[in-house]
Order: structure tokens, then C-alpha cells, then sequence
């Protein structure tokens, strides 16, 4: 059973479950679903002359276990852009090393390739490709325009900017489209540490998920999915 932290929905006819730490749970396949970890993102930036704390792989790779133990998904598909480069890989550490290989032996782990890291090294296990298909719904990094069958992707890293009590919040956030004839895609929020993000209602996020009828940013509040309108087709 999915712990609380994760809230469950409905999407293209399956149940899925969002979590607070910004990781998707597929209940029925025991798939957890990540977009964009960006592994070693900070040593590259420190290598560029712009120092960040190098602990950012350590701790994605934390949090990632977590969602692992807190849904018992017994299978990983990451979404591409898993590491921040293509070398990225060869600047793990020796700890974040042994997770990784630790994690990918223990599951039936997915590597989806992104424009970050179209080279994916093989040595961690797993299996890599450029997208999958699992219930119907197509996996990819990046949303294609135009698109008309169910898809989760990431990429675009959303995060949904609101005002509450007169305090400005910035938080990651799922994006959804539905068309007119009731498909639906979402884009998923960065899992990754230091990933940043892009506001939610941006064109370029509502242009991804063209043709729809509606957009809205999803969160997870409690025990609902708090819903959040970013774009609606003129009559």
C-alpha cells in the first residue's frame, strides 16, 4: 500500500500516485517513475568556475532510495537527463557509486535517455532506452507537440509559483493536459537536487502539451491532489 506522502489519481484509465518528494508511483505495475535526477550536476558547474555544494547526487540518490521504501516499488523508469552530462558518470564518488550499483541490482531498473545524457554508460546495470511503453501510456524525456496517445514525460522541470496569505510559494508541481477527446499527458517535476525549475503556465510547457483542452498543475496537499488551473482552449 502507498504511504500517505504519496496521493493518489486517476490518469489515462490507471491510478497513480504522486509524492511530495516529487517521484511518481505506478501501483499496479510497482513502477516508481523519476524525471530528471541530473546526477553530478553541481561538479559540473564547480568544474565551469561555479562552486555548489557537491552533495547533490548524494542526496537525490537518498531521496530516491526513500520513495523506494515508502511505495515497495519493486521496479525504477527514470524519465532521461538522469545524469547532468554525458561524464557525468565518471564523477560519482565512491558512496554514491555503491548506492547506485545497490539500487539498480536490487530492482528492475529503466534508464530512459534525455538530451543531458544521450550516451548512458552501461556499467550500473539496467536497461537503457530511448523510450517504453508500459499500460498503453508512452515514457520519453521530453513531450512531443502534437502528441495524441497518453505520455509522461519530464525535461521542462515545472514548478508552480502561487500566493498564499500574502506569502509567495515556489514549488515543484506535475503538469497535465487533456484534449478535447479526454487524452491525457503530464509532465513530471525534476526529481533531482539542484535541478531548478521553469514556471509551470511558461509557453514553452503549454506548447509541449499541445493539442489539449486544458491545463492544469498538479500538487500534492494532504490527501487530495490540489489542482491548479495554468491554461484553457477558447470556446
Amino acid at each position: 500500500m502507498v504511504r500517505a506522502m504519496f496521493t493518489p489519481f486517476a490518469f489515462a484509465g490507471h491510478e497513480l500516485a504522486l509524492g511530495q518528494g516529487r517521484a511518481l508511483y505506478w501501483p499496479a505495475e510497482r513502477a516508481l517513475l523519476l524525471a530528471d535526477l541530473h546526477l553530478e550536476k553541481a561538479s559540473w558547474f564547480a568544474a565551469r568556475g561555479s562552486m555548489l555544494p557537491p552533495y547533490d547526487s548524494r542526496d537525490t540518490l537518498e531521496r530516491l532510495a526513500d520513495a523506494v521504501r515508502q511505495t515497495g516499488a519493486r521496479r525504477v523508469i527514470t524519465l532521461g537527463d538522469n545524469f547532468h552530462d554525458d561524464a557525468g558518470a565518471l564523477r560519482l564518488d565512491a558512496h554514491c557509486t555503491g548506492m547506485l550499483e545497490a539500487l539498480t541490482r536490487a530492482l528492475d531498473w529503466v534508464w530512459i535517455t534525455g538530451n543531458h545524457d544521450e550516451q548512458l554508460p552501461r556499467a550500473f546495470g539496467g536497461t537503457i532506452v530511448p523510450e517504453l511503453v508500459v499500460g498503453g501510456v508512452i515514457l520519453r524525456h521530453e513531450a512531443r507537440t502534437g502528441e495524441t496517445a497518453p505520455e509522461l514525460s519530464g525535461h521542462y522541470h515545472p514548478k508552480l509559483r502561487v500566493s498564499i496569505r500574502n506569502r509567495h510559494i515556489a514549488r515543484p508541481c506535475a503538469v497535465m493536459g487533456r484534449s478535447a477527446g479526454g487524452a491525457e499527458r503530464m509532465i513530471l517535476p525534476a526529481f533531482g537536487t539542484l535541478t531548478g525549475g521553469m514556471d509551470a503556465g511558461s509557453p514553452e510547457i503549454l506548447g509541449a502539451l499541445q493539442p489539449a483542452a486544458r491545463i492544469e498543475a498538479l500538487m500534492p496537499a494532504r490527501d487530495r491532489i490540489a489542482r491548479f488551473p495554468l491554461w484553457k482552449a477558447a470556446a
